[in-house]
């Protein structure tokens, strides 16, 4: 992958949820809400607070999906970013 993002701008990978509940219960694909953590892999020259491979929480509706080679990823602007986990 080969993928810059530009000014205050992060590419993330989602952190995938687990499929079972507590007491066992399997979700199927398509009830699970898509995830509000990502993997942080590329961040923009303006981007101060965030680091490559740090965990960050976002809102549910933020960002740009973007596919490349065929693996989805977000673009989120650093004010997106709710918080670093860690």
């Amino acid at each position: 992958m080969n993928f810059k993002p530009l000014g205050d701008r992060l590419l993330v990978e989602r952190v995938e949820e687990t499929n079972t509940t507590a007491s066992g219960i399997i979700i199927p694909d398509n009830a699970k809400e898509k995830p509000s953590e990502g993997k942080v892999l590329a961040i923009g020259n303006d981007v101060e607070e965030v680091k490559v491979d740090d965990i960050v929480v976002f809102g549910k509706y933020s960002g740009t999906d973007l596919v490349l080679d065929g693996k989805e990823y977000l673009v989120l602007e650093v004010s997106d970013v709710l918080g670093i986990k860690g």
